[in-house]
């Protein structure tokens, strides 16, 4: 069986070319945007239309409560349990998404990290909302320096994770970091799609404006009393509510919207330059992609 993933940044094209590669490769698709996965973020998170997930059958596309934990790690589970279903009447599955640890996870594994007692995890939230991410910063600088001279430490998710780890294990969340590529009872085939910076740019910016217009606001709105739960912490969503808050003005909140999503994306092609594995297109160059998928698929079980 071989795994196809089609992965790029965030607004290039993936959505549309992915439609189209799941019908070449008789596949449904199996999503892998870390946010697209929640219910009621639709717009922000630009997940598959209605007529999309009824033109090829879709995973992971909204299937948990935003007050759902979920983790790569999870993930990385739940992937390779449908993969192991789906092999026996499918040669050829496709992963689609641009979350760089969930394509890892799939691809490479996840280090076993102990599972988190649950009174740990919600001792540590509560002290998040009381205390605030600057205490337990300092909390990780005395139990794990390793880590904490590598995380981000801007990142309430990553600082809480790993105070869990340590506190659960009563070992340093880094001993757990081996970084040890699994090996995997199938193929791996990536594809990458790219454009020139400026051209990806203007597309994000078009694809705000577009979200603005189907009423991105208004599903924002719905979500400001949930704002502090993590899966909210997303780059569209956290902008809105500093101009429901009265903070910003609306103009300013769309440019920042636009400016963080041109940060992420920058991250994402940072990340994904240094995967040798990936075999880069244009999503113009569909043709190309198509004779590359043809040749490399597999026709008998």
């Amino acid at each position: 069986m071989k795994l196809f993933v089609l992965l790029g940044p965030t607004a290039v094209g993936k959505t549309a070319l992915s439609l189209k590669v799941a019908k070449l490769l008789g596949s449904p698709i199996i999503n892998c945007d870390s946010r697209q996965i929640y219910k009621d973020m639709s717009i922000g998170t630009a997940a598959p239309t209605k007529e999309q997930l009824n033109e090829v059958k879709h995973y992971f596309v909204k299937i948990l409560n935003l007050q759902d934990y979920y983790s790569a790690a999870q993930y990385e589970a739940d992937v390779l349990q449908l993969i192991n279903q789906l092999q026996h009447t499918h040669n050829n599955i496709l992963l689609s998404g641009g979350s760089m640890m969930y394509i890892d996870a799939v691809c490479n594994g996840i280090d076993d990290i102990p599972n988190v007692d649950a009174e740990i995890r919600k001792e540590l939230k509560e002290r998040l909302q009381t205390e605030g991410l600057e205490t337990l910063r300092h909390e990780l600088k005395l139990l794990d320096p390793e880590y904490y001279n590598i995380a981000d430490l801007k990142n309430p998710k990553r600082i809480v994770h790993a105070l869990e780890i340590c506190y659960t294990s009563g070992k340093p969340y880094s001993s757990f970091c081996v970084h040890k590529k699994k090996e995997r009872p199938f193929q791996i085939i990536k594809i990458g799609l790219k454009r020139e910076r400026e051209d990806l740019f203007d597309r994000i910016n078009t694809r705000v404006d577009m979200m603005i217009e189907k009423g991105l606001l208004d599903e924002a709105e719905k979500l400001y009393p949930l704002r502090h739960l993590n899966a909210l912490n997303t780059v569209g969503y956290k902008e809105i509510f500093h101009y429901i808050d009265g903070t910003w003005d609306l103009n300013f909140t769309i440019e920042k919207i636009k400016k963080n999503t041109r940060d992420y994306a920058k991250k994402q092609m940072t990340w994904f330059a240094h995967d040798s594995e990936i075999h880069w297109f244009s999503p113009e160059n569909e043709k190309e992609i198509i004779n590359f998928i043809v040749e490399h698929k597999l026709t008998t079980p």
